[in-house]
């Protein structure tokens, strides 16, 4: 949470976020369960964070979306694991275009977590992320371009993409 001309604060961050999820803020419950996550400037409490996720994504926020699938993922915060269900919230963060989601999503189809192994499927959600400058999702790209995996071999791209990650 660094400051843009202001001094960092975190635990004046953390309170801010928590008057704006007070009064039901998808950013705010989000911002300040990344508060939670991370103890920045309140006590670590994943379980807390878990549940601010919940509220954000249920609201439609695509970062609540995303962290949330990701605790069902990791199964933090009092969540048994789940990658059906994870995968299901990083398509609907992905839907909106949150880079993290696609690049989450095109792992989980590459490698048949939470959803059939899907190669191509992996190459178009890699894509959307390494288009948006997602390095990882670039690297993951250049990998199955370069190897003909789910796209056309293609190595001037894999190099490209290689590159811009």
């Amino acid at each position: 949470m660094p400051g843009n001309g202001t001094v960092h604060d975190e635990v004046k961050a953390a309170r801010l976020f928590r008057k704006a999820a007070k009064q039901g803020l998808a950013y705010g419950q989000y911002s300040l369960g990344f508060c939670f996550a991370n103890g920045a400037g309140v006590v670590q409490d994943e379980e807390e964070a878990v549940k601010l996720y919940r509220q954000s994504a249920e609201q439609g926020y695509e970062n609540g979306q995303y962290q949330l699938g990701y605790s069902y993922m990791r199964g933090i915060g009092g969540l048994a694991k789940n990658n059906e269900e994870a995968v299901r919230l990083f398509r609907q963060a992905a839907k909106q275009g949150l880079a993290s989601a696609q690049a989450h999503l095109g792992f989980c189809c590459m490698h048949g977590i939470g959803v059939a192994h899907d190669v191509a499927d992996a190459a178009r959600y890699f894509r959307l992320a390494a288009d948006q400058g997602h390095a990882d999702a670039q690297c993951s790209l250049g990998y199955l371009c370069e190897h003909g995996q789910g796209t056309k071999r293609n190595l001037g791209e894999a190099v490209r993409l290689y590159r811009a990650a």
